[in-house]
């Protein structure tokens, strides 16, 4: 392992996902992957066996994701040419290009952070606005939602963001390099396309759901650690025990928990997805109202506990370099 393998190209995709988010002039391969998945929702979801055929369809799409990816940078690293940019004194490979492209695309802490200080502001400005601009960042029908509920719901998306977003795709980075951070973002983007308990997919979608759970039960669990780390408050960690595991997913409850106790406030409740009435369980006991110092707390914890994610990651990356595989 050298550092142009994993060390540069995490840094430059992070310093990427920092400087840019999201462009949306630039084709991003989610976008793909929601047309793929909806292409195969289309032709498979009707008839008999709809959750076998929905297990196949997952199943197929994650693992040609990670074959591709993986197959497009052995590719990349047969190629001789190297790009020397000797004002740095540092060699790019195409395939610490392609890598760093790929890490990138699969964080996704920026464009969210933006979504959500924009929900504020537009919140205060009118409550139309405030449920026009949720509406770009939830699943809920919004439409109804007052200025406390528009708060909350920007606020919870946020947490779930850090853990999903990015977290989670840094886990994968170090479980399964590259490839396997790009197919956890197919794990993803099926389960928030097809992974609900409506009459439409809860079938169709079961197994998607079930694998995203399991793809994220550790990240989520970590999310929270890092935001109770970036608090310094470590009482805290209590009060995600207590609440995180009361979300009606096995996941979602604990990044939101980490952030109901550092705020003092409380999540959760009644939500529509798709036109069906969810009753979520509440996370915390303060119903207070959230105001927007709320919000730029709940932005400095995200960006703390990704620099603290980054850091542990390069360490362990060094880590293994040096103990393990010079063994």
């Amino acid at each position: 392992m050298t550092v142009q393998t994993y060390i540069l190209p995490l840094l430059i995709g992070w310093f990427l996902d920092l400087l840019l988010g999201d462009p949306q002039w630039m084709p991003h391969p989610v976008v793909w992957f929601g047309k793929m998945i909806s292409f195969g929702e289309k032709h498979l979801n009707k008839g008999k066996q709809r959750k076998l055929k929905g297990a196949l369809l997952s199943l197929f799409f994650v693992t040609f994701v990670f074959v591709v990816t993986w197959a497009l940078l052995y590719m990349a690293s047969l190629l001789a040419g190297n790009f020397d940019f000797s004002l740095f004194t540092l060699h790019f490979s195409l395939s610490t290009l392609l890598s760093s492209l790929i890490i990138f695309f699969c964080l996704a802490g920026t464009t969210l952070i933006r979504e959500v200080r924009q929900t504020f502001l537009a919140v205060d400005r009118s409550l139309d606005e405030g449920r026009k601009q949720v509406a770009r960042i939830v699943g809920r029908d919004t439409s109804e939602l007052s200025a406390q509920e528009i708060r909350t719901a920007a606020l919870e998306t946020l947490a779930e963001n850090l853990s999903d977003g990015v977290i989670a795709p840094l886990f994968w980075l170090a479980i399964g390099g590259v490839p396997g951070m790009l197919a956890y973002k197919m794990v993803n983007t099926l389960d928030s396309m097809i992974g609900y308990k409506t009459d439409r997919y809860k079938d169709f979608g079961c197994f998607a759901a079930h694998l995203d759970d399991v793809a994220n039960y550790f990240p989520a669990r970590i999310t929270a650690f890092l935001m109770v780390l970036a608090s310094g408050r470590f009482t805290l960690l209590k009060f995600v025990a207590q609440y995180g595991p009361r979300h009606a997913s096995p996941n979602s409850g604990y990044p939101e928990a980490a952030l109901a106790g550092i705020l003092g406030c409380r999540f959760g409740g009644p939500h529509t997805y798709f036109g069906q009435l969810f009753d979520k369980p509440y996370i915390g006991e303060n119903d207070r109202l959230l105001t927007t110092d709320d919000m730029h707390i709940a932005i400095r914890i995200n960006r703390t506990s990704e620099c603290i994610a980054i850091l542990l990651l390069i360490l362990i990356f060094v880590f293994f370099h040096y103990f393990i595989f010079q063994i």
